[in-house]
């Protein structure tokens, strides 16, 4: 096995007696095809495979020193002095020639706790990831708003990555992100983009949105729409003629665009429902799951922003939108129950595992049937 190979000892100090390297462990993570490294008192390492969290019983279960060592393998001291003032850091990592993580850092029963994310160098494409082939129409949309939405590590960054890198291959155009931290890298191909990261490119998401919109791009990507003003200026921006890429934290189309419009004041929500439904072109909800055999996969509920759907956002009627996607094929929709029905009948998933991500189980078990 690859742990015995680089610890023999099964501790957490190298032949030498010196402490052991992030990048070690970060290897071995790589080599398990885990997408997730867990690094906390007072449990061993632990990875998460194909969804699964697996502690690494061939290690210790860590110390707080261990904990404060690996952070100052990886940080600066900048980034050390905003971990001790706000007790929690966000930043990437990378290995030359292996992959890039995303860290996150934060303080738990006094002591330090990490996470990181996998990050790999290449950029999958949207056949590779599997992705509905609508999203190759959306991205190369002129103008809008597109949002990517689902819980904290469903794979919205990489969705958005492989639609980036499709417009990258396909048209000539500007782009910007805001990312916190940045997490793939981009070459410019035919478009030129620019990738900017919080805390060491620009302060806050809002004020490097206002001076995107000064650079002539034709797209701002956002990492996540978290505030009020960057949501107004991203609707803004979408008025004016760019396209708009965002992130939400939501389980489906509805709840974003809820999660959206209560966002601002009582007095302004339904003038930012006319605004909204004239700039949203579509929203893509998803989730991952299990694959029979192995791996993951994604499955996706897909809102096309068609005239019915503008007009139930308008009237306010979004406890109404996931019946029109049941009923949307036509025009390219899907709810999450009709895309996870079908990744059981093509049995790329098992009924079990569908059951567990979807929202309504009883709907499920109607589109089984």
């Amino acid at each position: 096995m690859l742990e015995k190979q680089l610890f023999p000892s099964g501790d957490l100090e190298s032949s030498q007696g010196s402490s052991l390297h992030i990048d070690e462990l970060l290897s071995l993570m790589v080599y398990k095809g885990a997408s997730d490294l867990h690094i906390t008192v007072p449990s061993p390492p632990i990875l998460r495979i194909e969804g699964k969290l697996v502690a690494q019983q061939d290690f210790p279960p860590l110390r707080p020193h261990d904990v404060q060592a690996i952070f100052e393998q990886i940080t600066n001291a900048e980034q050390r002095e905003t971990f001790h003032k706000q007790l929690e850091l966000d930043f990437a990592y990378s290995i030359p020639g292996l992959a890039r993580f995303r860290v996150n850092a934060m303080q738990q029963r006094g002591s330090m706790s990490l996470a990181f994310r996998l990050v790999r160098f290449k950029i999958p494409s949207i056949y590779e990831l599997g992705l509905p082939q609508v999203c190759k129409e959306l991205i190369l949309k002129p103008r809008g708003l597109i949002l990517i939405t689902g819980a904290a590590g469903s794979g919205k960054s990489t969705t958005l990555a492989a639609m980036i890198n499709h417009l990258n291959q396909t048209e000539e155009r500007n782009i910007i992100t805001i990312e916190d931290p940045i997490e793939f890298l981009f070459r410019n191909d035919k478009c030129v983009i620019r990738q900017r990261e919080l805390g060491h490119d620009t302060a806050e998401f809002y004020d490097a949105l206002i001076h995107a919109l000064r650079h002539d791009p034709d797209v701002i990507v956002i990492g996540e729409m978290r505030d009020l003003p960057t949501i107004r200026t991203a609707i803004t921006a979408a008025e004016t003629g760019h396209l708009v890429l965002g992130t939400l934290h939501t389980i489906d189309a509805a709840q974003a665009v809820d999660r959206i419009i209560d966002t601002f004041p009582a007095g302004q929500q339904q003038q930012i429902r006319l605004q909204f439904s004239q700039v949203i072109e579509a929203v893509l909800s998803q989730v991952l799951l299990t694959r029979i055999g192995g791996g993951r996969v994604a499955a996706f509920e897909i809102m096309i922003a068609t005239p019915g759907i503008r007009k139930l956002i308008r009237s306010g009627k979004t406890f109404e939108i996931p019946s029109n996607l049941e009923h949307g094929a036509a025009e390219g929709k899907q709810s999450m129950d009709q895309a996870l029905a079908d990744l059981v009948r093509r049995n790329i998933v098992t009924r079990e595992e569908a059951m567990w991500k979807s929202i309504d189980p009883m709907k499920l078990s109607e589109f089984l049937k």
